[in-house]
């Protein structure tokens, strides 16, 4: 084939990568994906557009983004810039997700540059075909994650040695050492395991030809080592220590090496047994699942395996497939190194557990490269064979078998290529649905001008999971994000002419079951003085066989009661002289307490209402107040309000949320809160009716992965 031919070709293809890559992170992923990272890499990108490299919240405790780590300067992210400022990129040139469109035809092309140079241009147009079929790169092109972007930068390595070493042009060779030194800043090690056989083909030619290629692979390594000046320059000033990196301060346990491993709580002894079993499996998926036409190409890359190897007794060794398959080699072995292969499997024995069912076995993303060029030499050797037997057969009809073995060679690829990707996919749109229903109060409501509470469902971090709900640098966007907390107060100060917002849902944060949350945006008032009272009125079955009513404060004081009330029952609870007090229709059952609760600087009341409708059957209300006392006057915020079966799995996934209709008819809530007692004028008073909510029950059979099983949680068990 001629070059300009095949280059018109590459490019078609490299436009065929760009719209995957934009289709990817618009449609499949407008909410992210469940590697909470790329809100890391968002929330980096937006600080750099900012020229920041400290993230400084008004209140860092509410407001600390995951995977940040603390300083005296300021928060700063775990992971170096690299992939992030491609991002930003994007942004400068109108959205993020044109630097992932960019980063996904560049892989295309680059694929293809790189296997035409090892073999030829036939080959280097089917490998960049094949990698388009890849499930991998279909769904990591649109992902906020660094592993696409550094693939694409040792592409761009490889492309430029295998040219200099064609030419022996020092310019081609400081053009292989940019983007390799860029891909050691962004990831150092995958870096190394890609460049390795490039490394040892560089010494073999300083071994042999001194002379001759010192001045190119010196000049190589040279502009590579500028890359890795940067990173111990950026070191130094984030981390002060050039030979800190950022991940190392964040948790010095969690990085290379066999033996124990830590990362939040996370732990375990990483040993080279649960290495080469981990990572097996990981090998074992990327050929099965998410290579280039799945299982499929992975038999076709074992087709040109083999071709290579005879053409190599026949005609000697080439330095290009060589360096390919040195590729495949290292990257496998290297991982062994790493134990975050093991964290991305989950359950080594379960296929569909872990980030690596949803997203594949990303620490081997290099792998692609060298498989979809020996699929390509399998393809073509095959179709070589095919061809020539097609000629012994059909001599006279030749053309028209041709094209009959080239659709339904075609048509096998295509249902190949649109099986394996169907069920990744699929799997990633299913949480995708799940998102946009957790999302859906704060994209209909659009808050501007306000402050928005997140529950803490995966531990005190923002953006994780609500990693679609970031915090811009200046914290001067429409939006305001915090964690519901006891730092409420401390928020609200900071921002005192904000609308404030709770977002909180119902049932089982497991994006990936199928069964979405029932979300809820409250709108929170605030109310302050020498008094506030805020009064509940709650509905109650006319068969109730008691009720019951708890105050509780932060100290672990407790004050309980028995209720004598009917279809409803209201509650005034008063804040004033720095006690709490609870009044209504009831009547202290616990004579050894004082029946005040005492409210003393920030703290969080909590009031539960216990309804036994009959023996095993039983209703919880709870409402928990934050309330502060100071200086002689007190000031609350709106309850936070929930509705639970089992009253120990109220919190945080038991929200009340109007409109649902799993509670029983009687189910019902009025709630107010207001300066001054029941009996006096109100004012900057709330009122919400919610009428018959409950949460979604457990899902028989789905899986629930536990946050303690690994920081990377893709749900969690709490439930009502």
């Amino acid at each position: 084939m001629d070059g300009r031919r095949a280059r018109r070709v590459a490019l078609a293809l490299t436009v065929l990568g760009a719209v995957v890559a934009f289709l990817s992170a618009s449609e499949l992923f407008p909410y992210r994906s469940l590697n909470h990272d790329e809100g890391v890499y968002l929330q980096q990108a937006a600080m750099l557009l900012e020229g920041q490299l400290y993230y400084r919240p008004p209140v860092p405790g509410a407001m600390r983004p995951w995977f940040f780590v603390v300083s005296e300067s300021g928060m700063y992210p775990k992971y170096a810039p690299v992939p992030a400022a491609v991002f930003a990129l994007g942004k400068l040139l109108g959205a993020y997700e044109l630097a992932l469109v960019g980063v996904g035809a560049a892989l295309v092309g680059l694929t293809y540059d790189v296997t035409a140079r090892a073999f030829d241009r036939r080959t280097g147009l089917l490998a960049a075909a094949l990698l388009l079929t890849a499930p991998m790169f279909v769904v990591q092109s649109g992902s906020f994650l660094p592993y696409a972007v550094t693939t694409a930068l040792n592409l761009g390595f490889a492309a430029a040695f295998l040219r200099a070493d064609e030419t022996g042009n020092p310019r081609w060779a400081a053009l292989a050492g940019a983007p390799v030194g860029f891909a050691a800043f962004a990831r150092p090690y995958t870096a190394v395991l890609f460049a390795a056989p490039f490394i040892v083909a560089s010494l073999a030619d300083l071994y042999h030809e001194f002379r001759g290629s010192v001045v190119r692979h010196g000049t190589t390594a040279l502009f590579g080592a500028a890359g890795v000046a940067l990173a111990l320059g950026y070191n130094a000033i984030v981390t002060g220590d050039p030979f800190t990196f950022p991940y190392a301060a964040f948790a010095p346990l969690d990085g290379l090496g066999f033996g124990h491993r830590e990362l939040l709580g996370h732990e375990l002894d990483y040993t080279l047994e649960l290495a080469v079993e981990s990572n097996a499996a990981a090998v074992r998926t990327l050929l099965t699942d998410w290579g280039p036409l799945g299982a499929l190409g992975t038999a076709l890359a074992a087709v040109g395996t083999v071709v290579v190897g005879r053409r190599a007794s026949d005609r000697g060794v080439e330095r290009g497939p060589l360096l390919l398959a040195g590729v495949f080699v290292s990257v496998v072995v290297g991982n062994l190194y790493f134990w975050g292969t093991y964290n991305a499997l989950g359950a080594i024995d379960d296929p569909n557990d872990g980030l690596v069912h949803f997203l594949g076995p990303y620490y081997h993303y290099d792998t692609l490269l060298p498989l979809a060029a020996f699929a390509a030499v399998g393809a073509l050797a095959l179709a070589g064979r095919a061809r020539r037997r097609i000629d012994d057969l059909f001599p006279e009809h030749r053309r028209a078998a041709l094209v009959v073995c080239l659709l339904l060679g075609g048509a096998l690829a295509a249902g190949v290529g649109g099986l394996a990707l169907a069920r990744p996919v699929g799997d990633n749109a299913v949480v995708t649905d799940e998102y946009a229903a957790a999302y859906e109060p704060i994209e209909t409501e659009d808050p501007e001008n306000a402050v928005v509470f997140l529950p803490d469902t995966y531990g005190p971090w923002l953006n994780h999971p609500f990693q679609h709900l970031r915090n811009d640098p200046d914290f001067d966007s429409g939006a305001v994000y915090a964690l519901d907390d006891e730092e409420n107060f401390a928020v609200v100060d900071s921002f005192p002419n904000r609308t404030l917002y709770r977002y909180g849902y119902r049932g089982v944060w497991n994006p990936t079951d199928g069964t979405p949350v029932t979300p809820r945006l409250q709108r929170v008032e605030r109310a302050s003085g020498e008094r506030v009272t805020f009064a509940a009125r709650v509905g109650l079955p006319a068969s109730a066989d008691s009720v019951s009513v708890r105050l509780e404060g932060e100290d672990g004081a407790s004050a309980v009661y028995g209720a004598r009330a009917n279809k409803n029952l209201p509650l005034n609870l008063t804040l004033a002289g720095g006690e709490a007090t609870l009044s209504g229709p009831i009547e202290r059952t616990d004579t050894g307490s004082e029946g005040t609760i005492a409210v003393s600087g920030p703290t969080e009341l909590v009031l539960t209402v216990f309804v036994d409708v009959a023996p095993g059957n039983r209703l919880t209300y709870r409402f928990t107040l934050p309330a502060e006392a100071r200086n002689g006057s007190v000031r609350a915020l709106t309850a936070d309000i929930e509705a639970c079966r089992i009253a120990r799995r109220c919190g945080d996934a038991a929200a009340y949320v109007p409109g649902e209709s799993d509670l029983p008819e009687w189910t019902s809530v009025e709630t107010a809160l207001q300066n001054g007692s029941a009996e006096r004028t109100r004012s900057r008073t709330q009122t919400r009716t919610m009428e018959r909510a409950m949460s979604r029950p457990p899902v028989s059979g789905s899986r629930v992965v536990s946050p303690s099983r690994s920081p990377y949680s893709m749900g969690t068990s709490r439930t009502s």
